[in-house]
């Protein structure tokens, strides 16, 4: 059965963060979605944690055991600090204990969710999957260095939102897969790293950029990485 405006769903992972709550709030508010899910460790009767793989699948198993059908995933969870680790400024600060951490939350997690998840979306009809990335995961824009294990974390994640847009575009041509670039947006997890000189978004307006940008996509966009400006960025 395809999905109607009765049963599509829009579903934010990491909807206790800033910008995941803002998303939630204007999809919400939009009420485009029959229903907008909210999944995060905090998540009440389903949690979903990205390091653990059977919340993943509890949290794709209720919305399929719900009839409804995701027209749009965004995966807004990430980690750049906390819980002694911080951005190393050199090989020198390298920490394998915090590297693999950062590789679960802000790689694998993602890849898991895309696992459970994009079995969910139909066949037939336009849906949009978003796992949110950095800029600083580009390696051909990277000229300053340092930030090694988030850098690489969130390399590897472009890397697998190319692989699965691949993979989906054979079972559902019009579903849209990509990488995208909040910005720097005013949250615990970029706070303590904001420079006098850039732009830093209110959460609610960073969600509304994006929101904007994913509107705008294309199937042939699918498989890409672009900025809340809805601008390619180099891998």
């Amino acid at each position: 059965m395809e999905p109607s405006a009765e049963n599509s769903a829009a579903i934010v992972i990491g909807a206790t963060g800033g910008i995941g709550a803002a998303l939630c709030d204007e999809l919400e508010a939009g009420g485009q979605y029959a229903r907008v899910y909210r999944f995060s460790r905090q998540g009440g009767a389903t949690p979903l944690d990205v390091c653990d793989e059977a919340s993943i699948r509890a949290a794709a198993d209720k919305v399929k055991a719900g009839g409804m059908t995701p027209k749009l995933i965004i995966v807004a969870t990430g980690k750049l600090h906390g819980d002694g680790m911080m951005p190393e400024k050199s090989l020198s600060a390298l920490d394998a204990d915090a590297m693999l951490e950062s590789f679960k939350v802000n790689t694998i997690g993602p890849a898991l969710v895309l696992k459970h998840f994009l079995p969910l979306l139909s066949k037939r009809e336009r849906a949009v999957v978003a796992i949110l990335s950095a800029r600083v995961g580009s390696i051909g824009d990277n000229r300053l260095g340092g930030w090694y294990s988030y850098r690489a974390s969130k390399a590897a994640v472009n890397q697998v939102v190319r692989t699965a847009s691949t993979e989906l575009a054979r079972r559902a041509k019009d579903a849209i897969c990509v990488a995208l670039h909040p910005g720097t947006v005013d949250t615990g997890l970029t706070r303590p790293f904001a420079k006098s000189g850039l732009e830093v978004q209110a959460p609610d307006l960073a969600a509304r950029r994006l929101l904007d940008v994913i509107a705008a996509l294309k199937p042939a966009d699918s498989g890409n990485f672009f900025d809340h400006k809805g601008e390619r960025i180099i891998w």
